[in-house]
């Protein structure tokens, strides 16, 4: 409970109030059935219009105070639980921001989001149950036993039939729903999963229509989702229902012995109306305790996994780095036995054993077949991920003793996937660099190859985008990610194969621009066609995770069979004679 009270101590006033006016609502509850027994037995038995009156105003007077105690409860209640939610998501959202790749690795895009809102939400419909009925059901439940007591020892005896078998089938409630719940969370992350991945390739779907594979996908989805929600729930069905009839059958022997009673002259009609009100009452506030308890399992399960989120540990953080106020400024990297594997426990490396020094200035191109590891290589500069063994030098300083900041500032990376988000042209360009001006944003564009068609569009720079940059074309898109990463005017500019879309005429424009440009700059391009790369300073030559050739073009066509073996197969026979 104590890591909980960050979120508590902003709302405490709430969190106080809303209980102490569920409590006044609950001591006009109590008083009700004893002020109309006193009606009934005194007001209307002797005729006492005056009487009945004065205790008609008396209870007009309670009922103003249970609605002012209802309301106000039900206010500060509200008030009290979206705040603790609001604060726990944007904990949750803030500590997604700070996870490296490898912890974001762990959990899927639909269980993220899941977590983020049907989590939070079930947690917040607890707190307002609990802030709404965590004094009024024990406070009922205590004040109609009294007052049953009161009224009628002997026929309160029937509560001790009834009161063990209620709490008997709380505790089963507890017990058994709380791995359903469980579950019936796990099944929902996995239908999200299933719905975001569709949405963002639904043009990969369309194209091979295969709409109906993936309807059968989502119809196993929603009917795991479905078979679990009811096996959740179907506690929930069979508990309301054998609450009711315990609660009829007790008021039907309240009834009868009650009714014998007053036969021998024993009881009077009035108190057997109150007695039947506060046994009601009584079972009344058990439904709600067991309520309380299902909806608690469904919460425990929802804040078990918020915490999986909130306590991860985070992996790549500042917190030891020695130089936190130093930043790169001549852009130099070295790479002293690196070896990473993206599973700590598996025994295959992503990268073994690299070394590699690059000057400040160079430019670099790394070539490779697939799954070679250059994506990886170059990740670790910026401390996307951590090395497992060995170093990497930026400037001469380990990148772990930089800060994040101010290490991932220097360096202006176009990923392999471009993203570009919803917004303005405008906007997706100024991530780069939020202060730039309108004359860095154009040439941005312009040394990207962007600025013709951005300013063929509409409203140019203010042309809207769709999410993820899908109303532009491939090309398009991978030039705006090329002139975001511009902006940032970074010391160390990485692109991930980001030409790929673009053709020929126009890459070779860009990379024009990057050499003559930006001499101080060091650019490391991966790419896939060799003429990408061909008047590197430096290509390096990546397999299976290990460099294999270091040199110019010259060199490694001489010396190396893998760059030999990519370069002639593409190159036709005359380019190559």
């Amino acid at each position: 409970m104590k890591k909980y009270f960050k979120y508590i101590k902003p709302y405490l006033i709430f969190f106080i109030l809303g209980p102490i006016f569920m409590i006044v609502e609950v001591v006009g509850e109590i008083l009700m059935p004893k002020l109309m027994a006193t009606i009934i037995d005194v007001g209307v038995a002797a005729k006492d219009y005056g009487f009945i009156l004065r205790q008609g105003l008396l209870m007009a007077l309670v009922a103003i105070f249970m609605l002012i105690g209802g309301v106000g409860g039900a206010y500060f209640a509200a008030r009290a639980c979206v705040g603790f939610s609001s604060d726990m998501r944007k904990d949750a959202f803030d500590k997604i921001q700070t996870m490296s790749f490898a912890n974001l690795d762990h959990f899927s895009t639909g269980s993220l989001i899941t977590r983020l809102t049907n989590d939070i939400t079930q947690v917040q419909n607890f707190i307002n149950m609990m802030l709404r009925m965590m004094l009024r059901a024990p406070g009922m439940l205590i004040g109609a036993v009294v007052m049953a007591i009161v009224v009628n020892p002997q026929l309160a005896l029937v509560l001790l039939v009834v009161l063990p078998i209620m709490l008997i089938l709380i505790v089963i409630v507890l017990k058994t729903s709380f791995p359903r719940f469980k579950a019936m969370q796990d099944k929902l992350d996995k239908l999200n999963s299933n719905v975001q991945e569709v949405l963002t390739s639904i043009r990969v779907i369309k194209s091979f229509v295969r709409e109906d594979h993936e309807k059968i996908r989502f119809e196993h989805s929603n009917e795991d989702l479905k078979e679990n929600t009811l096996r959740a729930l179907k506690i929930v069905i069979m508990i309301m229902p054998l609450m009711s009839i315990m609660m009829n059958a007790t008021t039907l022997s309240v009834a009868w012995f009650g009714g014998r009673q007053i036969i021998a002259g024993l009881m009077t009609i009035g108190d057997l109306t109150a007695f039947i009100t506060y046994i009601t009452q009584i079972l009344f506030s058990l439904m709600m305790v067991a309520m309380i308890f299902m909806q608690s399992s469904r919460a425990m399960a929802s804040l078990g996994r918020i915490n999986e989120v909130l306590h991860t540990d985070v992996d790549i953080n500042d917190d030891d780095a020695r130089c936190k106020d130093k930043k790169v400024t001549e852009g130099s990297i070295e790479f002293e036995n690196v070896t990473f594997r993206y599973y700590k426990n598996s025994e295959e490396s992503v990268l073994d054993n690299v070394s590699l020094k690059i000057e400040p200035g160079t430019d670099v191109g790394i070539i490779g077949s697939t799954g070679s590891g250059k994506t990886t290589l170059v990740s670790l500069i910026p401390r996307l991920y951590d090395a497992d063994e060995g170093r990497i030098l930026v400037d001469g300083v380990d990148v772990k003793d930089y800060s994040l900041e101010n290490l991932r500032d220097g360096v202006g990376m176009v990923l392999q996937k471009n993203v570009l988000f919803s917004g303005s042209i405008r906007e997706n360009l100024l991530w780069g660099n939020e202060e730039g001006s309108e004359d860095e944003l154009k040439e941005a564009a312009q040394n990207a190859m962007a600025s013709p068609f951005i300013e063929e569009k509409e409203n140019g720079y203010d042309y809207l985008l769709e999410q993820g940059g899908n109303n532009v074309s491939g090309g398009q898109k991978q030039r705006l990610c090329i002139a975001r990463a511009l902006m940032k005017k970074p010391k160390i500019l990485i692109l991930d194969d980001s030409t790929s879309a673009v053709d020929t005429a126009t890459e070779a424009r860009i990379r024009e621009y990057l050499s003559d440009n930006m001499p101080d700059t060091t650019k490391i391009i991966i790419a896939q066609r060799i003429s990408s790369v061909i008047n590197m300073d430096m290509i390096v030559v990546m397999d299976d995770g290990k460099i294999t050739a270091v040199g110019t073009h010259e060199e490694l066509l001489e010396s190396c069979v893998p760059y030999q073996e990519i370069y002639y197969s593409q190159m036709d026979k005359e380019e190559t004679a």
